[in-house]
């Protein structure tokens, strides 16, 4: 594992988005979702593509909490441009679980 420094780490923007919509990706090579995630008045609504139709379907997404990462460049995935990183961890079995907020915070809240 590579060690960064603290300055390394203020540099990635992770922060509290509610996932507006999701809806399946047929273009994509592997199962995904299309996302549009609200992080808040300051940074608006970002769009991203996520690889989590094992554990989620669009219908339980909607509403949720997510960590994102927002100060990635833009990333064109076929013919979608994600504009955030939504976070997660494989379980045991490489499906992606998402990481959520324990309890609700402001929309766009940085982690700190």
């Amino acid at each position: 594992m590579d060690t960064i420094t603290w300055t390394d780490f203020e540099k990635v923007e992770l922060r509290v988005g509610r996932i507006l919509e999701a809806r399946t990706f047929p273009e994509a090579r592997k199962p995904a979702y299309l996302l549009q995630v609200d992080f808040g008045p300051e940074l608006g609504t970002r769009k991203s593509s996520a690889q989590i139709t094992v554990n989620y379907t669009p219908e339980q997404l909607v509403g949720r909490l997510v960590i994102g990462v927002v100060n990635f460049a833009k990333k064109q995935i076929g013919p979608h441009v994600s504009e955030c990183l939504v976070t997660g961890f494989e379980d045991e079995a490489g499906a992606i679980v998402l990481c959520v907020p324990e309890r609700d915070a402001p929309l766009g809240a940085k982690l700190m």
